[in-house]
């Protein structure tokens, strides 16, 4: 087979990276230059591959700074309703190629750095990840804000400036070993501090009733420094920001108590200030009720609405002076949404500074909060939802503990005079939890407190409305909607796979980079034998090129004709990887039993962070390495059966191992995965999906077909009717030889002879007290993988399905998702209208 082509060579031939005018490469190439000297001249006469990298960066970055300072000011001019993205996470991944790719730069870059002698696939792998999220609701964050620069809308999204991002996953003797992802140790060419910006933080202290209203005093005060980044819009000169907050003690910290004069003490006390915006708190889907998490989430609320409010009062058409201090029109110009409930204390933060700052009267104050924030849920877990102790509140924030207490007050009269001796339903619909622990529910305090709730697949959102909040849902339907996720296809289709990107440009042009539902012209193609070769020979070339990555990373051989059957996402019992071990070891065995027989060959791969706290996660990537060192030493086997484990799965890796897959794993129990984005990725990729009946499967399904898609398994009416008879893991047990085989293999130590015991846990899970019912999925999992297997014997046929995969993936970029949010929650209009670039005088 021919060696692939180097990234480098294929995009001299690719239209949609721009073409690379002399003009704009001799003006990269001084610019590098220019970089690279004053970088080297401060102290080295000698330029490390890291020098060349930040030489490029900074070349980059000046690209966009016209663009960002006169976006700012536009928006400044002509004041339009701004809309706040407030996360926890942003889980950004590289920078550079997304901005060369949205500014059009790429080609001219690429050629510059060719003639200097550098190769630019190299320097973009110097980069660190920006690993500020776990997963899906982190990445999410990421791709809208892309499709809200593209779509030109005035946003902003507001977070932590972690210092620690998600940590680093070593695979030592098939366990995970945790490494902090020190990601800024070389510094961040992206950001730009603004220490004009700096705003106060306030904890603990009392609360004081006066005639003059209430105040909180004695508190202890924490700044926020901001960072900003700026976020590029696909070729239309837009460039928002994004803005990360980072925590700093004040200078007279801990000095301001007359204290006994240990000044150095003192001094070392900084730390315990500036700890809230150390590191990322490592769980998905998982509540972890610590002080400290409480007080990031109160850190980047406080200190963004701060932000949000003074940019308010002062940008009234151009007027520096703070005129407007009549809040009536604030729900006009600002929408609020939180991701997820880790930024609900925004509504008990507005409130307070609207009522005990601004003195507005408290209805008053009430309906403007509603009117702002927007809340999005993203799972139905219980173990992932945040119930906070009012102990801990007392302490911490007594002044928001009160102003939540008024609020459900309110809540519960309201719900006592619809609803008459209804007292159940007082207690179910309360924000306050009663037990040997008050807590507060943050997500009854969202729902109370937000004019929109969405879920974020359909299944999902009536999951929401028919059971999480369905008390809430009968009080007030109008409230819930739904808002199906959706990626961005600049990083998830033109950056991370440009020949495909450039075979279907061939065909239809390039709009669909920001009108993905033009896809739907490929339909014209599905029969077209030139289009098929090209997309096989397309997906061949990424498979080779991950295939030399892995040897190369990893040490590992696999053979490229194989099967590329890929689930990569966090470690969790509900995505079951587990049910993907069960087939390997099924696949094994018969192997095993026949192995003259012909087999389809597969690479297995699956990768994935767990919780550093999850032991059953972690348990289920040793399982997943031990049954690879069993299978890939076999001889009987050779290279019809690898298991692989992808170490230290990220962005940058998602973005090489995505447009090499062939088979999409995406298996979770019905009614469990609220969406998934990853199955989006692998779909506009190329890769086949198989998978339940879950999450933005449905709608997936629901656009190709289903018999385009290996859907299996129970549906949510069946996880429920199931419950309701009671699941019984033994009678699969005993019903199926090919299961119990796995299973007692697991159980007995043949994946792990040194230490025979080492999966009992995993075995007495799976036997006794599985909430995800993996064995009630075993039997249709395995035959429907058979059909996998057959189709793949068909490569024209295969690639058939593919393509019309791809052609009906559009519904699912992140720019419908966006669209729809700003119509239908945010009450404002995409602009289509390309801010003049700096070198054009303005309008």
């Amino acid at each position: 087979m021919a060696a692939p082509l180097s990234d480098g060579e294929r995009r001299k031939q690719i239209s949609v990276r721009g073409i690379a005018g002399l003009g704009d490469v001799a003006e990269v190439r001084k610019s590098f230059n220019r970089h690279l000297h004053f970088t080297l001249v401060k102290d080295r006469n000698v330029a490390t591959p890291r020098d060349y990298y930040f030489a490029l960066a900074h070349t980059v970055r000046d690209h966009l700074v016209g663009r960002w300072i006169r976006t700012q000011q536009h928006y400044y001019e002509r004041d339009p309703k701004r809309i706040y993205y407030l996360s926890l996470e942003f889980y950004m991944g590289r920078t550079l190629q997304n901005t060369m790719v949205n500014l059009g730069l790429q080609n001219a870059c690429d050629e510059a750095i060719y003639q200097l002698g550098l190769d630019l696939e190299e320097l973009e792998e110097i980069e660190e990840d920006a690993g500020l999220g776990n997963g899906g609701l982190g990445r999410l964050a990421a791709c809208f804000l892309d499709s809200m620069a593209t779509l030109g809308l005035a946003a902003y999204g507001y977070g932590i400036r972690y210092e620690f991002g998600i940590f680093n996953q070593k695979i030592v003797d098939g366990w995970q070993v945790e490494e902090a992802d020190d990601w800024l140790r070389y510094g961040n060419p992206w950001e730009k501090a603004r220490p004009e910006y700096m705003l106060p933080v306030h904890f603990y202290g009392r609360v004081d009733h006066t005639p003059e209203g209430v105040k909180w005093i004695d508190t202890q005060v924490v700044l926020a420094m901001p960072y900003d980044t700026p976020v590029p819009g696909y070729k239309n000169n837009t460039v928002n920001t994004m803005r990360l907050w980072s925590a700093k003690a004040p200078n007279d910290f801990n000095l301001q108590e007359f204290n006994v004069g240990d000044y150095i003490e003192a001094v070392l006390d900084r730390n315990l200030a500036e700890n809230i915006s150390r590191v990322l708190y490592p769980n998905d889907n998982f509540f972890e009720g610590k002080e400290l998490r409480l007080k990031q989430e109160y850190f980047v609320v406080a200190a963004t609405l701060q932000d949000i409010i003074r940019r308010f009062k002062s940008s009234k058409f151009g007027c520096r002076d703070p005129v407007r201090t009549c809040f009536e029109t604030f729900p006009d110009k600002v929408a609020i949404q939180l991701n997820d409930t880790h930024p609900a204390l925004s509504i008990p933060e507005l409130m307070r500074i609207l009522v005990d700052v601004e003195k507005v009267d408290w209805d008053k104050a009430w309906e403007i909060t509603k009117r702002t924030c927007a809340y999005t849920n993203h799972t139905v877990l219980p173990e992932a939802l945040e119930r906070w102790p009012v102990s801990m509140f007392e302490k911490l924030l007594p002044r928001h503990l009160e102003i939540i207490y008024a609020l459900n007050q309110m809540h519960l009269d309201r719900v006592a005079a619809l609803y008459p001796g209804d007292t159940d339903r007082l207690r179910r619909m309360s924000v306050i939890e009663e037990g040997d622990c008050k807590r507060i529910n943050m997500a009854h305090l969202c729902v109370i407190g937000s004019h929109a709730v969405n879920g974020v697949a359909r299944i999902h959102s009536d999951i929401v409305k028919n059971s999480v909040f369905k008390d809430f849902y009968e009080l007030e339907p109008e409230k819930f909607q739904n808002k199906t996720n959706g990626i961005t296809p600049r990083r998830w289709l033109l950056l991370c796979n440009p020949g495909l990107a450039d075979i279907i440009a061939e065909k239809i042009g390039e709009g669909f980079i920001t009108d993905l539902s033009q896809l739907k012209k490929l339909l014209d193609f599905i029969n077209n034998e030139t289009f098929i070769r090209d997309v096989a020979k397309v997906k061949q070339e990424n498979k080779l090129k991950f295939a030399a990555y892995l040897e190369e990373q990893y040490k590992v051989k696999i053979n490229p004709s194989s099967m590329f059957d890929v689930q990569v996402k966090r470690i969790h019992e509900y995505k079951r990887q587990l049910l993907n071990c069960l087939h390997a070891i099924t696949l094994y065995n018969r192997i095993r039993s026949d192995p003259s027989k012909s087999f389809v060959p597969r690479t297995i791969m699956i990768g994935g962070k767990a919780a550093p706290g999850y032991h059953m996660a972690k348990m289920i990537i040793k399982l997943i390495t031990s049954i690879g060192e069993v299978i890939n030493n076999d001889p009987y086997v050779g290279d019809r059966l690898k298991v692989i484990f992808l170490e230290n799965y990220r962005v940058s890796l998602a973005e090489k191992v995505i447009p090499a897959a062939d088979l999409s794993q995406q298996i979770s129990t019905a009614g469990t995965e609220a969406s998934g984005t990853g199955n989006m990725k692998f779909m506009v990729n190329g890769a086949l999906t198989i998978g339940t009946m879950d999450g933005a499967n449905v709608e997936m399904a629901e656009e190709a077909d289903e018999e385009n898609l290996f859907i299996f398994g129970m549906r949510v009416e069946d996880v429920e009717a199931l419950d309701r008879q009671g699941y019984n893991a033994q009678e699969y047990y005993e019903r199926l030889p090919e299961l119990r085989q796995a299973i007692d293999q697991i159980s007995s130590g043949f994946f792990s002879p040194r230490d025979p015991g080492c999966f009992r846990d995993v075995v007495n899970m799976l036997m006794y007290h599985d909430r995800f019912k993996v064995f009630a999925d075993y039997e249709a999992y395995i035959k429907c993988q058979g059909q996998v297997d057959q189709l793949f014997m068909n490569p024209r046929e295969w690639t058939k399905k593919v393509i019309r995969n791809i052609a009906c993936s559009g519904k699912f970029s992140s720019d419908r998702t966006i669209m729809e949010y700003a119509q239908e929650i945010w009450g404002v209009e995409p602009s289509a209208t390309k801010i003049p670039p700096p070198n054009l005088p303005r309008d």
